[in-house]
């Protein structure tokens, strides 16, 4: 979850333009952001405290590392999964 809370942090600081110009480079991120975002919308809190102190997948791993790789695809990312995930982790208590 940390990783979240820093992407979080991250996407205040992309713009509107540079996101949808680098998610036009990666067709499949749309894919992946959704169900991220997806992910986030149909938990429960109860789901979201559990999953915290979970190890991450191997899918959730390879995501990360790709991410890592990739600034810009990094940036495409973050810019839209942050405002999404924030508002849940905020309603959950997961945020102070």
């Amino acid at each position: 979850m940390s990783l979240v809370v820093l992407s979080i942090c991250a996407a205040a600081a992309c713009s509107a333009v540079g996101e949808a110009q680098t998610t036009a480079q990666y067709p499949i991120l749309d894919a992946v952001t959704n169900k991220v975002i997806l992910k986030y919308q149909q938990s429960t809190c109860e789901q979201l405290w559990q999953k915290k102190s979970e190890p991450p997948s191997e899918e959730q791993q390879r995501l990360v590392s790709l991410l890592r790789s990739d600034p810009q695809m990094r940036a495409a990312f973050i810019s839209k999964v942050a405002a999404p995930i924030a508002n849940k982790m905020f309603d959950c208590g997961l945020l102070p």
